[in-house]
């Protein structure tokens, strides 16, 4: 008989919070879905009649004016996927290109990342500790080798592929990411016009929430450097004016 009390907590926490965030996502994608394609449809439909009345303008100009290329924000495309990644950028408080239109979406995002947050804290806080438990050699890790080439450098060659970003506007990406400041001005995944593969939208997700808990480590780690010297520092202070 299967026994939950054998079950790592970190295991447990990990599939309580995966549930979370794909049940969020398909509420997300039946409140929102509807609305979104309608809301494409018809912005395609006014740009098409745009296009025959002003015959005599410059196509080009009004296909660059009113194209859906570029990395911009794209409201209305919501499918599972991208769903899925709106309800993770929910609570993990990362900023995306997406936003829910009915008032019904709107409540229910509230009352998502109301428990979600702090579900998101505690799931990051248990797992970066357990991967400092994994880490034999913690210095190497926070201070950058294996963090490093696992949460920037393989990111950032996937996101130059996948978008065509410049190598300097993918380390860009990364690192704003994964320290939500989030600006929003470069966001992945979001192109209409390009074909990603099915499973980009599942590595990105998984390289944000682990990226955040390895962040978060680096982050800690650094302040705990400052903490040190700001110690040493009044030490030294302390015993200059003992001195005296």
């Amino acid at each position: 008989m299967f026994n939950l009390a054998r079950v790592p907590s970190i295991l447990m926490l990990g599939l309580i919070y995966v549930a979370y965030v794909l049940v969020g996502g398909v509420i997300f994608w039946k409140l929102e879905g509807d609305l979104g394609r309608k809301d494409l449809s018809l912005l395609l439909l006014n740009k098409q009649r745009l296009l025959m009345t002003y015959s005599c303008l410059n196509q080009e100009g009004l296909e660059q004016g009113l194209s859906l290329k570029g990395n911009q924000t794209t409201d209305g495309f919501w499918k599972f996927t991208s769903s899925a990644v709106f309800a993770a950028t929910v609570v993990t408080t990362i900023y995306g290109n997406m936003s829910p239109s009915t008032t019904t979406g709107q409540i229910f995002c509230v009352f998502f990342a109301l428990f979600g947050i702090p579900l998101n804290v505690v799931v990051l806080n248990r797992v970066g500790k357990y991967m400092l438990t994994l880490e034999r050699n913690v210095s190497d890790f926070l201070e950058g080798k294996s963090g490093r080439k696992l949460f920037f450098i393989m990111p950032m060659l996937v996101f130059q592929q996948q978008e065509g970003w410049t190598y300097s506007q993918a380390i860009y990406y990364c690192f704003i990411t994964l320290s939500t400041i989030g600006f929003g001005d470069f966001v992945a995944d979001s192109n209409p016009d390009k074909n990603y593969p099915d499973w980009y939208s599942v590595l990105m997700a998984s390289w944000i929430f682990f990226g955040l808990a390895w962040l978060a480590l680096l982050i800690n780690h650094t302040i705990d450097i400052l903490e040190r010297l700001n110690a040493l520092l009044k030490k030294g202070c302390c015993g200059e004016k003992t001195g005296n």
